[in-house]
């Protein structure tokens, strides 16, 4: 017999046919392909061997007992399955054993065997795990034929396994092929495949092979609710912190010590959800000490201010915030100096400094002689731990102020943006064509994450906190937040302190070493000025000393002041 099914010159034999169909629906019909094994296997053991039946028995049992045990070796993860996989054993073991001893014939046998049988099929057929193996296993046969449709031709598949929320394969590319081929055929592979738009993800692989690539396809979206907060991720600024789940369930976890961060994104997306996970995780860190500016009037940052070392909420007070912290942070790298130290390590006693600026661009229009302070934090703040935290809709140029600041940040965190050009603007210039589509996250909350350690564009959704949920935490933390180190509180507290002029003019030795070394700098000093740290450095006199002879200098116009704790010399001196 033939079947005439095609064009081609020759029809098909049935038989072929009919064995095809086997072995393409060959996990649906196991269970019948078992039914029929077990009918011959007992019918020729009750010919040949009647009398092992015993052993048979035994053997069912310690099968039975060793997947109920080890199952999870074997791929049975859930303990359902183990069980179910040790009933099947169980009762094929004892099947098997009966026929052997009294013959497949003999009653009830024929109607245990049709009616056990098809009751321990339904599971089987019903698993979820099972179909979605046998769709993947059909599509990544198929996949030469998609491959050939959407311009990877060549490409083949090589592994692939299905998870929780669906599959993920690996494959080769053809020569001449790279993944970033592959990042621009993805709408074509998400018809190709009939999934759902924005389900299929493309990575390199963990060896990095540039012809190689990973695929991944979800039948469900992962991300698809919120997920409540579990609770703080860290105890230190030391630890890497857990922003909220990937979409294989690992955390997004990024380590902010000496690293500056951005966190971007438009109105809705969720931004202000990833700044109350980090205030969560940070409140948590007994080494930490936050200042925060909020130009809201503290909308957005107000529930954590029994957490927060500093809060503004004007213009003016976050200017003096912005310089205070430059005075830290050089009173800090003097300190080091001085200690032969390089790089400042956060303690209890030494805690880091991290200051979060929601809506930077506010800051930018409110406060725009604020620039040079958070310019300089950007550039000089990783060695002394103080780091810049800033959070705004689109990260302009305009926005963001000097260029320092921007291109200092290492830890980018994307919500959705309007427009394509915007996750430039955000996650760095090329990021969009290497496949950081932050564009198309379609719910609040899911992120990109551009870290040293996320080198790949992952999807996260971050963590939901209520606002009772943050009432509660900022209750629970507020009593264990350090305060400021003594070196960071003494250069505060000397850089308030009024200057004293002497009322009558003295003149100092010209063959003071310091004085020398004063003027030498100030007349060398770029025109920015020279920071009070290099000048205390190079001089060695002591700050108030310091504060004097340039008083003195001002005074008497041979220096000017050109912004709070610089100094170069004047123009008329010089």
């Amino acid at each position: 017999m033939v079947i005439i099914d095609s064009e081609g010159p020759f029809p098909d034999v049935a038989g072929v046919l009919l064995a095809r169909a086997m072995w393409r629906y060959r996990s649906e019909l196991a269970p019948v392909y078992l039914v029929a094994a077990l009918t011959l296997g007992g019918a020729l053991m009750h010919l040949t061997h009647s009398e092992w039946w015993p052993w048979l028995l035994a053997l069912a049992t310690v099968a039975a007992w060793a997947l109920t045990v080890f199952g999870g070796r074997v791929g049975l993860v859930l303990r359902i399955e183990r069980a179910y996989a040790a009933a099947v054993a169980t009762g094929t073991g004892g099947w098997l054993s009966a026929a052997t001893a009294l013959g497949v014939t003999f009653r009830p046998l024929p109607l245990v065997l049709v009616g056990g049988g098809l009751a321990l099929a339904l599971p089987w057929w019903a698993h979820r795990r099972r179909r979605a193996k046998v769709r993947v296993d059909r599509q990544i046969a198929a996949w030469p034929d998609i491959a050939k449709d959407v311009g990877l031709a060549g490409s083949r598949a090589q592994s692939a396994v299905v998870d929780v929320w669906g599959w993920r394969a690996r494959f080769a590319l053809a020569r001449g092929q790279t993944i970033q081929d592959v990042i621009a055929k993805v709408p074509a592979i998400e018809s190709a495949l009939g999934t759902f738009r924005g389900a299929v993800r493309v990575a390199p692989t963990r060896d990095d092979k540039a012809n190689r690539f990973e695929l991944r396809v979800l039948d469900t979206d992962p991300h698809a609710d919120a997920i409540p907060w579990p609770g703080p991720s860290v105890s230190s600024i030391t630890e890497p912190i857990d922003l909220g789940p990937f979409e294989d369930a690992t955390g997004a976890r990024v380590l902010l010590l000496r690293r500056h961060g951005l966190f971007g994104g438009v109105a809705g997306s969720g931004k202000s959800g990833g700044i109350n996970v980090l205030m969560g995780n940070l409140s948590a860190c007994q080494d930490v000490v936050i200042w925060a500016i909020d130009l809201k009037r503290g909308m957005e940052l107000q529930p954590w201010a029994s957490c927060i070392d500093r809060l503004a909420t004007t213009p003016e007070q976050a200017r003096a915030m912005l310089r205070d912290a430059v005075t830290v942070l050089e009173a800090r790298a003097e300190w080091l100096t001085a200690n032969g130290r390089r790089v400042w390590d956060p303690t209890p006693d030494l805690p880091a400094l991290v200051i979060v600026v929601d809506e930077y661009a506010e800051l930018a229009d409110d406060a725009p002689d604020a620039a040079g302070d958070t310019d300089s934090i950007a550039r000089r703040g990783r060695a002394v731990a103080v780091t810049l935290i800033a959070a705004t809709q689109r990260p302009t140029q305009k926005a963001m102020g000097k260029g320092a600041v921007r291109s200092q940040m290492d830890v980018r965190v994307s919500f959705r943006v309007r427009e394509r050009k915007d996750v430039d603007l955000i996650l760095g210039q090329g990021m969009l064509s290497a496949g950081w589509h932050a564009h198309i996250l379609n719910a609040p909350g899911k992120f990109l994450l551009s870290a040293p350690e996320h080198d790949t564009p992952r999807r996260g959704r971050a963590y939901l906190l209520t606002d009772a949920t943050v009432a509660e935490t900022a209750q629970r933390h507020s009593s264990a937040r350090p305060s400021l180190d003594e070196v960071s509180r003494r250069a505060l507290d000397e850089a308030r302190m009024p200057v004293s002029v002497p009322s009558v003019h003295v003149i100092p030795s010209r063959e003071d070493p310091a004085e020398t070394a004063l003027r030498e700098a100030l007349d060398g000093a770029p025109d920015e000025g020279l920071p009070i740290a290099h000048l205390l450095m190079i001089t060695q006199l002591s700050r108030p000393t310091l504060y004097r002879r340039l008083a003195e200098l001002v005074r008497t116009g041979r220096a000017v002041q050109v912004g709070r704790g610089r100094y170069k010399a004047s123009d008329h001196a010089r």
